[in-house]
């Protein structure tokens, strides 16, 4: 795989921050190319909104990166939005029929990497058009879980940040 650096997305929420990936030499990242792929789509537009607003709102600001919101298990990923009804507490959440997944990295309940992600349009991620997002998120996901045991990046709960082996920023695997 490309060598690519870990870098915030969003850490303005009161309860988590986001991390996504952007490989070398390549201008944008990879969440941010999810999301401009997908409000320019016909058709999407009020998905994608909702889709941003469930990380933005419902992550980010009310609950944190909850097991619950976390439950559509894709191998090393998770889908997002979460499947099924979720309830915390008087919120109830539901998606049904969603037709977009984002993939995410769950690390703790206050650290998230968002990857790419596409339509849903199989039955598995294997028929679907997003295949080929899907295997890179799972790829991405294997060398940052690999450098967090190999203490390459370590986790800083008392900043809600990550950090390379020495305290530093420079997230680059």
């Amino acid at each position: 795989m490309n060598i690519f650096e870990l870098k915030v997305w969003d850490d303005e929420g009161a309860r988590c921050t986001f991390y996504t990936v952007q490989q070398q030499d390549d201008p944008e990242n990879e969440t941010d190319k999810f999301f401009a792929k997908y409000e320019e789509a016909e058709g999407l537009e009020e998905q994608i909104g909702i889709l941003l607003s469930f990380v933005l709102d419902s992550i980010g600001n009310d609950h944190g990166a909850l097991d619950a919101l976390f439950n559509r298990n894709e191998n090393e990923v998770k889908g997002l939005p979460a499947q099924g009804k979720v309830r915390i507490g008087e919120v109830m959440l539901h998606f049904p029929n969603f037709p977009l997944r984002l993939y995410a990295l769950k690390i703790t309940d206050e650290l998230v990497v968002l990857f790419n992600g596409g339509v849903k349009d199989g039955p598995t991620n294997q028929q679907s058009s997003l295949y080929i997002k899907w295997i890179e998120a799972c790829q991405f996901a294997k060398r940052i879980m690999e450098a967090l045991v190999s203490k390459e990046i370590l986790v800083d709960e008392r900043n809600r940040k990550l950090t390379d082996g020495t305290g530093g920023n420079d997230l680059a695997l």
